[in-house]
């Protein structure tokens, strides 16, 4: 494998360890209650390997319902216009 330069795909020791000079984000929406639809939203950025290149996956998540509002696949992270 060392000759060829293959090498297998698998998390990197250390990776979880936080770097302390990053400032810590505070989670907003902990003991919160969502009672309502469309009231809270997160989105989801998926990054896609494929076999001559990748695509990103982004979804847009509903919190209520647990659905998927949105989605979207495109291989940039630009800003498509609205067509």
């Amino acid at each position: 494998m060392q000759e060829m330069d293959i090498y297998a795909i698998y998390p990197k020791p250390n990776l979880s360890k936080r770097k302390f000079q990053e400032s810590i984000v505070p989670y907003l929406l902990r003991n919160r209650e969502v009672p309502f639809p469309n009231q809270v939203c997160s989105i989801d950025i998926t990054y896609i390997k494929l076999h001559r290149g990748h695509m990103y996956l982004t979804a847009i998540i509903d919190w209520y319902s647990r659905k998927i509002v949105g989605w979207n696949l495109s291989d940039t992270l630009g800003v498509q216009p609205p067509s």
